[in-house]
């Protein structure tokens, strides 16, 4: 094999300082002064994350033959760095040594159990060079082996070799991991799948899971493609690292990274709460749906990614929101839940849009914008101001596929718009514009539907109106009422605050908009003491709590910055948060 003429080579080199050795190779510089950029962030996760302050060392050098000298490095800016001129025929090797200690799925990870990494935090962009073809070599670890779907060109049994991309921006796509692992092979609609896991601590159920991950993954493809059921790759890989607490994934175009709690897997031995091992399905199907859904379907802002700054779209209501309603509904659709057990996930997630009060702040579109600043940036005052397009964006799609199924008679559903959405511009990889979804809609359900929809979109997508969910689901034969709450569940949504516990304190996280919390005076960072005389601990809470009846007097002492604060005031309801249940007739 001719070597390309960039290529990185890897080498897990100090797995209890957990670093990474990363050289890059580079044949024909830019003789002018060659500018080498690490990305600033990773598709699929929009916050500035500046992956070069891992960087500890880095250094370059010219190679002759065996001989080699160090050359001068230019810094530009935190990201960017600039060799000298050269001559045209220099070969040189970039040096850099990588701490990598972050268990999230979005950047790296190396200790003495396993290893993994996503190639844009430890492989630097070549400038000029990125459309060459990409070469990657990873070094060998003990007994070891390589989970990825990059192509290999040579490697050992175990994977350690020589990996090939057609081009740099393809090598970020493949995330990889090393390690041991438990392995789940299938195939969905012919195409071979696996999912490897590491991190549980025995062994896991491979029939379950494979009988569960094919009808899901069947389900999906034949969403997009309901005739001819033909995948867009030609394997899939699901990469899990399950560790005591955690939670996320990261889609790739044939993969995805997840991270679970090990005891949400199915384990011989261990009890598996089925709330817990439905919640790591969904998150399966959603980084699956992803394949489609933002890694060929994209918007048009993201074509090319800039991967120095913020790509900003006002379409991620669509790319994550919907992808969210799917998610859930595939695994009905595959029968790995039943009809009620998937009307509770819909009740959970429109109560919990219901209960933010910056649904009426912030529209999803705004938010799809703003992802970069506030969703991604999230603090003490963000459920006031800011709405999940995750979560929002779900039940707008859930709205939307009812919408259609009423005003067309059943004829067509959501189904229909994915469809097209994935004829038109997921085959053809042409960018979603930021007006291109009405399009979409307008051909996929005709134009009769052009007023019902520009109204929907103006109240729901670009504004903040409450989807009117309750009516469209009683037209499709969900009953719908008011959730029961017993009269402590009453009193702790009307005091509207979320909490901690501190060392056996109850610490007071955020306080949102109309609730008692906020009337009474409490703010983010304060520290309950006693509530009429009677003191506070996060196990005592909801006793407290119980003995309070509205109407009533109430004393509430509190320490802020280690000062102590006093507030009297009378209980009285805020305005009422509609909270829902559903059931099927």
């Amino acid at each position: 094999m001719a070597i390309p003429a960039i290529q990185y080579t890897v080498h897990a080199a100090d797995l209890d300082g957990h670093r990474y050795d990363v050289t890059l190779r580079i044949a024909n510089p830019n003789p002018s002064g060659q500018v080498l950029r690490m990305p600033a962030w990773i598709p699929g996760s929009y916050l500035i994350r500046d992956f070069s302050k891992h960087i500890e060392t880095i250094a370059a050098f010219s190679i002759f033959g065996s001989v080699e000298a160090e050359l001068s490095l230019e810094r530009i800016d935190n990201d960017t760095w600039k060799l000298p001129s050269v001559t045209a025929d220099t070969v040189i090797e970039v040096r850099t040594t990588v701490y990598a200690f972050d268990t999230s799925v979005r950047t790296a990870y190396l200790d003495s159990e396993r290893g993994f990494f996503n190639p844009s935090s430890l492989c630097l962009a070549v400038e000029g060079r990125t459309h060459l073809p990409t070469a990657l070599a990873i070094a060998p670890v003990g007994t070891w082996s390589v989970q990825t779907t990059l192509s290999r060109v040579k490697t050992d049994a175990a994977g350690f070799g020589f990996y090939l991309a057609p081009n740099y921006d393809a090598l970020l796509d493949h995330p990889v991991a090393l390690g041991h692992f438990q392995t789940i092979d299938w195939k969905s609609r012919g195409v071979p799948h696996s999912m490897v896991i590491q991190g549980c601590l025995q062994e896991v159920d491979r029939k379950r899971l494979g009988a569960d991950l094919s009808a899901i993954c069947d389900s999906i493809i034949d969403l997009f493609e309901p005739k001819t059921k033909q995948a867009p790759f030609q394997r899939y890989l699901f990469l899990v690292n399950a560790v005591l607490s955690g939670y996320g994934g990261l889609e790739h175009s044939d993969s995805t990274a997840l991270l679970c709690n090990r005891d949400h897997v199915p384990q011989a031995g261990c009890p598996l709460n089925d709330d817990h091992y439905r919640e790591f399905l969904g998150l399966c199907s959603h980084e699956y749906i992803h394949a489609w859904l933002v890694q060929r379907i994209q918007p048009k802002a993201f074509q090319p990614y800039d991967l120095q700054r913020r790509n900003h779209t006002r379409l991620l209501w669509l790319f994550e929101g919907f992808t969210s309603y799917y998610d859930d509904l595939q695994l009905l659709r595959s029968k790995r839940i039943t009809l009620q057990s998937y009307l509770d996930l819909v009740a959970k997630n429109w109560n919990m849009v219901l209960r933010g009060p910056g649904r009426h702040k912030q529209s999803v579109a705004d938010s799809s914008f703003d992802a970069w600043t506030k969703y991604y940036q999230a603090d003490e005052h963000t459920p006031n101001a800011v709405v999940s397009y995750y979560a929002k964006g779900a039940l707008v799609a859930l709205g939307l596929d009812l919408l259609i199924r009423v005003q067309t008679r059943h004829r067509k559903s959501l189904d229909t718009v994915m469809q097209l959405l994935w004829a038109a511009h997921g085959k053809t990889q042409e960018g979603l514009a930021e007006d291109g979804f009405d399009r979409i809609v307008l051909a996929a359900i005709g134009p009769d539907f052009k007023k019902p929809w520009l109204q929907f979109k103006a109240r729901y997508i670009e504004g903040t109106h409450d989807l009117t969910l309750a009516q469209w689901l009683t037209a499709q034969g969900i009953v719908v009422t008011a959730k029961k709450m017993s009269l402590l569940e009453n009193m702790k949504l009307q005091w509207a605050m979320r909490h901690s516990d501190q060392s056996g304190w109850v610490k007071i996280t955020h306080v949102l908009d109309g609730g008692i919390a906020q009337r009474a005076g409490l703010a983010p960072g304060d520290v309950l003491a006693s509530i009429n005389g009677q003191r506070i601990s996060p196990s005592r809470l909801d006793a407290v709590f119980a003995r309070l009846q509205m109407g009533a007097n109430a004393r509430l002492r509190f320490y802020r910055q280690d000062c102590e604060h006093e507030s009297q005031f009378v209980l009285e309801p805020s305005s009422p948060v509609m909270q829902y249940q559903l059931t099927a007739q």
